[in-house]
């Protein structure tokens, strides 16, 4: 049985992609004349970062960071780069699949700031305003969502295989 036909779509395929598009016209209207250092936060970000940084019509440096909450001394976040970034006075756009709690991004945004970033802004596939934590607003969303829990697209879990769904869903 294919893992699709155990899902109901939310947001199909077309107009995840339309949106993203409409995100990416807005980013290189943003950013003409400047290059952006994508820094895709992963694992959810990885496909929207794809696609965005594609679409995107300026110049792009991409970059990972994988966060990782340690839950045996409480809520510690410790975050891990691929390098050591080179973004002293560059323009960094965050690239979240889901900007949930907001905790994570407002670190990373005190944290690259620090660094000496010209710039932080931030791209969520998906703003689930509710859960915020933080006073925290992404500059770029491509859709508002409530508590559900959503997969395809690159979101989901280690445990399951529906990230490489084109589309938005929830289980059946």
């Amino acid at each position: 049985m294919s893992p699709q036909s155990n899902v109901q779509i939310v947001i199909p395929a077309d107009q995840v992609q339309k949106r993203v598009r409409e995100m990416a016209r807005q980013i290189s209207h943003d950013y003409v004349g400047k290059t952006i250092h994508a820094l895709g936060i992963l694992e959810n970000g990885f496909i929207f970062l794809s696609d965005l940084v594609r679409a995107i019509e300026v110049p792009v440096v991409c970059q990972f960071i994988k966060p990782k909450y340690r839950d045996d001394i409480g809520d510690v976040l410790e975050i891990f780069f691929s390098h050591d970034l080179a973004i002293q006075d560059q323009h960094v756009l965050l690239v979240e699949g889901i900007l949930h709690s907001g905790l994570t991004a407002e670190f990373l945004i005190n944290d690259l700031k620090a660094r000496g970033a010209a710039t932080v802004k931030i791209a969520a596939l998906l703003d689930r305003q509710s859960a915020r934590r933080v006073q925290l607003q992404p500059d770029y969303f491509g859709f508002l969502v409530d508590g559900t829990y959503l997969m395809g697209y690159g979101l989901g879990s280690r445990e399951q295989t529906d990230r490489n769904l084109p589309h938005l869903a929830i289980a059946k």
